[in-house]
């Protein structure tokens, strides 16, 4: 079995699906925003949201980009996920809960 693991830098963010959008992904279309957002069947408004980083990736939201990217909702579902979770570890302050180990 093949190690898919990465050499990535545990003080570094992951990547908001909104930066990968907003970056990468919508430049190549050559489409607007607003024509995005019309395909996606969402508001230019959540859009927008999305691509400034205020707003999360739903997983409704994912399943529309998956289908009109091609890449399915899985993508964007774990790169919000490892970007929610990467704050979470950060801004949650979990001292007080112990760790439990099986008898």
């Amino acid at each position: 079995m093949t190690d898919m693991s990465t050499d990535r830098d545990p003080n570094r963010c992951p990547t908001h699906p909104g930066e990968l959008l907003r970056e990468d992904v919508l430049p190549a279309t050559g489409r607007t925003k607003t024509e995005i957002a019309a395909l996606l069947g969402i508001s230019r408004q959540q859009l927008y949201d999305i691509l400034r980083e205020k707003k999360p990736v739903s997983a409704d939201v994912a399943v529309r980009l998956g289908k009109l990217f091609g890449n399915g909702a899985g993508l964007w579902l774990q790169m919000q996920a490892a970007h929610d979770a990467w704050h979470a570890e950060r801004d949650v302050d979990v001292s007080a809960i112990p760790t439990l180990t099986a008898a």
